[in-house]
């Protein structure tokens, strides 16, 4: 049985396939060789609407839903994972961050040109800074400082593994405005990269993704008009859990586009390739291969689609997004090291894609939360709906508390 999509869902994944095929794949080896940027197929991309897909068209989105943002994101995913998390942090992090929790003032000023992905004739694109050197799984540990002095804050620190670090207009900023009170005392912000004391570190040499620009991002006396501020003081912390629940169904497609891509790619070769007088494919060790692939890209599917399906009918998808992170994330590490298996020799050159596809993977594992914290989440769900006096809020609560106490390594949140 197939997902039932609708005629424009249907519309938006080949949509999506063409511009991945069209416009994405010819020079990817190239850019992923020299870390280029791919400022000509993110411009494509906010022409085609797909940089604001879940925004309301009242502050300039295409109004789409999370389904077709799966379907999208997959597809491009399939060919460059550089572009695809460009595009899933406008999206999932900044556009639905401002959509949120930012004011009116905040949605006409920022959101209408990020949601187009272009102003002024410019790229415009946004960044969510919440990691830093010493606070990745432990995201309260913040030591970025926004000290409020009448009618502006002054913000000094610095964050780091920040995805459109560099391309990046427009940030939104956690900090401590009250370091006493730990996690509520964390303030969201939103700030120009224009600003004066904004300083843009060096480009990350990764070993995957290399085309979108990862940085480090410092601050030094930046001034922060009032309005500026997401929400009131000591939201922060609850903004960017709520912001990153729907953050890893972006990071779930994107790692079932990269499972789904290599798999294609090893029953091309598979089928084309002759071993021992017979197609390679026919082989039982390959084939088993190729069934196993396809099995668990399949169930990924489902879940990353069920995730989707339960945010837009407004339901609570912290589960159904972590397990299908969770669930998609190992499935593209296993696919992908499979995959160049299959090619054998010439999976490990980069010509033959599959050996980038495997590096690419890697992050998905990572960033959005570590395999080890949607686990931790995971675990904290199905053991608390087994308890009928755990309300949900008090689930929340405490699942918030473990994955901060776990530490299980310092990964990017913010890092799309």
């Amino acid at each position: 049985m197939d997902f039932d999509y609708s005629e424009e869902q249907l519309m938006i994944k080949a949509a999506a396939r063409d511009f991945a095929v069209r416009e994405c794949l010819p020079g990817v080896v190239d850019r992923d060789e020299h870390q280029q940027f791919p400022k000509t197929q993110i411009n494509r991309l906010a022409e085609l609407g797909l940089m604001g897909m879940m925004v309301s068209p009242e502050w300039g989105g295409s109004g789409l839903d999370t389904v077709s943002y799966v379907l999208a994101i997959e597809e491009i995913s399939k060919v460059d994972p550089s572009v695809s998390v460009c595009m899933s942090v406008n999206n999932s992090l900044v556009c639905y961050g401002l959509e949120r929790f930012g004011s009116d003032l905040i949605k006409r000023k920022y959101l209408t040109g990020l949601a187009r992905g272009i102003k002024d004739g410019q790229l415009y694109i946004g960044a969510f800074l919440l990691s830093e050197p010493e606070a990745g799984s432990d995201a309260t540990s913040q030591r970025t400082t926004a000290v409020r002095r009448g009618g502006e804050y002054i913000l000094n620190g610095m964050k780091n593994w920040i995805t459109n670090g560099n391309s990046a207009s427009v940030y939104i900023v956690f900090a401590q405005t009250d370091p006493l009170q730990g996690s509520k005392g964390i303030s969201a912000f939103v700030v120009e990269k224009r600003w004066s004391g904004v300083q843009v570190g060096p480009k990350e040499n990764k070993m995957g993704i290399r085309g979108s620009d990862t940085h480090s991002v410092g601050f030094t006396d930046v001034r922060i008009p009032l309005e500026n501020r997401l929400g009131e003081e000591g939201e922060g912390f609850a903004q960017a859990m709520k912001i990153l629940e729907g953050g890893r169904i972006g990071i779930a497609a994107q790692a079932l586009g990269i499972a789904a891509g290599a798999y294609e790619r090893a029953l091309s070769y598979a089928s084309q390739r002759k071993a021992f007088g017979v197609s390679l494919a026919t082989h039982q060790a390959i084939a088993f291969k190729l069934s196993d692939m396809a099995t668990r890209i399949e169930g990924s599917r489902w879940m990353c689609l069920h995730a989707a399906w339960q945010k837009d009918k407004g339901m609570d998808f912290s589960l159904s997004g972590s397990m299908a992170k969770l669930v998609s994330s190992e499935t593209a590490m296993w696919v992908t090291t499979e995959a160049v298996q299959v090619l054998g020799g010439y999976g490990y050159v980069k010509e033959y894609h599959v050996e980038r596809m495997m590096r690419d993977a890697k992050i998905t594992q990572i960033y959005e939360g570590t395999s080890e914290v949607q686990r931790i989440v995971i675990s904290r769900n199905i053991l608390g709906k087994r308890t009928a006096t755990s309300s949900e809020e008090s689930l929340r609560k405490e699942t918030i508390r473990e994955v901060v106490e776990a530490g299980m390594g310092e990964e990017p949140l913010a890092q799309n």
